[in-house]
């Protein structure tokens, strides 16, 4: 039996802001998060741009009413809060028949760095290192709630959020669960800054996703959760909702470690599959939310099989990256949601720092916000290492 998938609620934190109407607010006035770094203590600061979410861990404690902190990590402290607004959107009371699907990578390591000189030093296994595990604010979240029905933790790189909310699509179409609230949440880290620095992918500047002179990524940090629910559940309940998840699709090319194959196969063959899943034709897609990276490669790839798909009606595209900053394994809801508020007042946000189109490509993305404009049909792309690429589609109810 199908059953629809509604979203019946929503919550993100960012460096945009730390709710829904903040970062709507952002958006609809073209204004980034992307800037100096503040909170994370590296030797890059005043070197590397990215954006952080303007809170110390105290003060995401304090956003989420939390009386203890000190055994949290900054990856569940961004959850908790985005979680919190999602539940409290959805107005949810219930959790019998709910699934929990959370996703990250970065996991514990901002306690891993902060105790592991210790360890050196003293000798000692200090319990900060048992929060290393990606599962460990899902487990920790869960248990704040009192969902027991469906846990689990996706870690698929930038896909991961992506992928929590397909997972969750399929386990409510199937009537396993009734409801999901799924999502990613991630930190900044040394451990995650050096790393892609190492692979020599981060811009000193402003990132500028699709433009001939783009140079790399900006990293950010944050998390996005969305509450998805069975058709049956949300009338029952006599939920208001706006928008139905109607595709997903996802495929792993394995065409290389870090790197999308050049002419875009997985991420088309996961378009293909999402919009198999929804009925729709090429054409009926109004939107898509790049993945958009501003990495030499993604852009490259993408923008091909965006061509190869929708040429030579190519939809309106644009990366919201150069809001957020790449949020890694939130991305995938983090940018949903941001497709979602463009679709629900009528806009589409704009590709910041865009200049110059790319030779290889025959379109580019959009320059200026468009207002006033209905976007029923949304398609917003996730792809991660290892060539794990997953699209989801959204429709106006």
């Amino acid at each position: 039996m199908s059953r629809k998938v509604y979203v019946t609620g929503m919550g993100i934190i960012s460096a945009l802001g730390k709710n829904i109407p903040e970062t709507f607010n952002a958006l609809s006035h073209c204004q980034s998060g992307i800037g100096p770094i503040r909170i994370l203590e590296t030797i890059h600061k005043g070197i590397i741009p990215v954006a952080e979410v303007p809170f110390t861990n105290q003060e995401l404690a304090r956003l989420s009413q939390l009386a203890e902190y000190e055994d949290l990590t900054r990856t569940t402290l961004l959850a908790f809060k985005a979680v919190k607004e999602a539940v409290e959107t959805a107005k949810l009371v219930d959790f019998s028949g709910t699934g929990l699907i959370s996703a990250n990578t970065v996991g514990g390591m901002d306690k891993s760095e902060q105790f592991y000189y210790d360890y050196l030093r003293l000798k000692r296994i200090n319990p900060f290192i048992e929060t290393n595990d990606c599962a460990d604010s899902t487990e920790k979240l869960a248990d704040h709630l009192g969902i027991s029905d469906y846990i689990t933790t996706i870690s698929t790189a930038c896909s991961s959020a992506a992928n929590a909310v397909l997972l969750g699509a399929r386990l409510i179409q199937n009537g396993t669960l009734k409801r999901v609230i799924a999502g990613g949440t991630e930190c900044l880290t040394r451990f995650h800054l050096n790393g892609f620095n190492s692979l020599k992918i981060l811009d000193t500047e402003l990132c500028k996703p699709f433009d001939k002179n783009r140079a790399g990524i900006n990293l950010g940090e944050g998390a996005a959760y969305i509450v998805l629910e069975s058709e049956d559940i949300a009338n029952r309940d006599g939920k208001e909702y706006f928008f139905e998840l109607i595709g997903w699709g996802n495929a792993c090319e394995a065409f290389h470690q870090t790197a999308s194959s050049p002419e875009g196969d997985g991420a088309l063959l996961a378009m293909k599959k999402a919009l198999k899943i929804s009925g729709l034709q090429p054409k009926d897609i109004a939107y898509i939310n790049a993945h958009g990276t501003g990495t030499d490669n993604n852009d490259i790839s993408e923008g091909r099989a965006i061509e190869r798909l929708f040429s030579p009606d190519i939809p309106h595209v644009s990366s919201t990256k150069p809001y957020t900053g790449h949020t890694t394994s939130a991305a995938g809801t983090v940018e949903s949601i941001i497709t979602l508020l463009g679709m629900k007042h009528n806009m589409i946000f704009p590709n910041l720092n865009f200049r110059e189109q790319m030779p290889e490509l025959s379109f580019k993305p959009v320059e200026k916000l468009i207002t006033d404009i209905t976007v029923n049909h949304a398609l917003t792309n996730s792809f991660g290492f290892g060539g794990n690429n997953t699209a989801l589609i959204f429709s106006k109810v």
